[in-house]
């Protein structure tokens, strides 16, 4: 199981002080605020006051929403005498004086307000006293490839009244979205704001399979499972350590025995697979079988032999790894691995090399995916709350790969030297 860390751990330590030293020089700094600051939210929240003789006085609160949403704008919030409502009842009837948050454009909700005898009134602290009351909290969250809001509106998803959670802003490359909210196509990568009550909030992160960026609270009702739950994952990677039994068995048994013992209920052991790759897998797999069965892949072998066949095997060697890393750049990691695992593997037989260091030499450049944010699903994530630009990942992928591979291959001929 260990066989990959003496490489493995020498490419990272290389990368670690890479980074440290050059690699924060390499990308502008476009810092955002934390928190409603970065995105600007007094540009498009507002709060506004029912007067006396408004037309909304006594009518349910669904009624508003209903003709605010007909309009491209929402009610965010709403106080009345008797208390602060973070998620509105669409129920509940509209007095006079009560105070809304509402969120669109100014000059739809001056229109707004003007038409439906509403008082446009300060926004700057009474919005702040609102959001940040003792009933409501505000929580940054970054969209994975898994949730189910990716591709969609929030109109299309119908977020709030799903999720019980308002959205109050999103944010993309660092840069605040300031146009309709409704109407914003949500990609992988995006930062969302959103406000409600702290439980509302957690049931709200896990349905949406978001991660947080702000402070989360632990989940202390399953305190009581940690100790079994290390007990079994350091039980699993001994066995794999010491050669019982592989990885694959390993920790598929692990995962039975977690939800055994109801440390992982069976609903999140299935969204916790990412099918996507596994349905990719799936489909690749066969298609590296092929290649071997059909002799593709001794085609493509007999190609890149006549054309550096008679260099040195450390070129040979390099090349594996860069074409591999540039590969992984545009495609998964695991489906670039079963693309060039053949090909490397009978290059290797070929020449009458060993294999394992040609082997390893795509697991890491399957791993080093930098030049792109579409080479793994970790640079899409932090895109968005990096704050950074397509242009950013080569400006340092680039560089850190060359280091890479100056690291990389002295290290694979000292572990898995060509003679074995």
């Amino acid at each position: 199981m260990f066989d990959f860390a003496p490489v493995g751990g020498g490419v990272a330590l290389a990368g670690i002080v890479f980074m440290l030293v050059f690699g924060s020089k390499l990308v502008k700094v476009r810092k955002q605020a934390a928190g409603s600051e970065g995105f600007d939210i007094e540009r498009y929240l507002f709060e506004a006051k029912v007067g006396e003789d408004s037309d909304f006085v006594g009518q349910p609160v669904g009624e508003l929403k209903n003709a605010l949403e007909a309009q491209k704008m929402d009610l965010v919030t709403l106080q009345s005498k008797r208390q602060v409502s973070p998620v509105v009842n669409r129920r509940q009837l509209l007095r006079s004086g009560d105070i809304l948050v509402l969120q669109g454009s100014q000059e739809d909700i001056d229109g707004f307000t003007t038409e439906h005898k509403f008082a446009l009134v300060s926004a700057e602290n009474s919005t702040r006293e609102l959001l940040h009351s003792a009933d409501s909290q505000m929580l940054e969250i970054v969209v994975t490839p898994r949730s189910p809001l990716v591709g969609r509106t929030p109109a299309e998803s119908r977020f709030n009244r799903r999720y019980g959670v308002n959205l109050l802003a999103a944010s993309r490359s660092g840069t605040p979205h300031r146009s309709r909210l409704r109407d914003f196509v949500i990609r992988v990568g995006d930062v969302l704001l959103l406000h409600g009550d702290e439980d509302a909030l957690q049931d709200a992160i896990t349905k949406l399979a978001c991660y947080p960026l702000a402070t989360r609270s632990l989940d202390l009702k399953r305190g009581e499972n940690s100790l079994p739950a290390l007990i079994i994952f350091v039980a699993a990677i001994a066995s794999t350590a010491v050669g019982l039994v592989s990885i694959q068995l390993a920790l598929g048994l692990a995962c039975v025995a977690m939800v055994l013992r109801s440390i992982v209920p069976v609903r999140e052991l299935y969204d916790g697979v990412d099918w996507p790759v596994v349905v990719l897998l799936g489909a690749l797999i066969p298609l590296g079988s092929a290649l071997e069965t059909t002799g593709a892949t001794q085609v493509l072998v007999g190609g890149i032999l006549n054309i550096a066949g008679d260099y040195s095997p450390v070129l040979l060697l390099t090349l594996i790894l860069v074409v591999t890393m540039t590969v992984s750049d545009v495609l998964n990691n695991a489906a670039t691995a079963i693309l060039m695992a053949p090909i490397a593997y009978s290059i290797a037989t070929t020449l009458g090399l060993n294999p394992d260091t040609f082997l390893m030499a795509v697991a890491i450049g399957a791993s080093c995916a930098f030049l792109t944010p579409i080479g793994h699903q970790n640079n899409a994530l932090i895109m968005g709350p990096g704050g950074y630009e397509f242009g950013d990942y080569w400006r340092v992928g680039l560089p850190l790969e060359v280091v890479i591979v100056a690291v990389a291959i002295p290290l694979l001929l000292l572990v898995w030297p060509l003679a074995g």
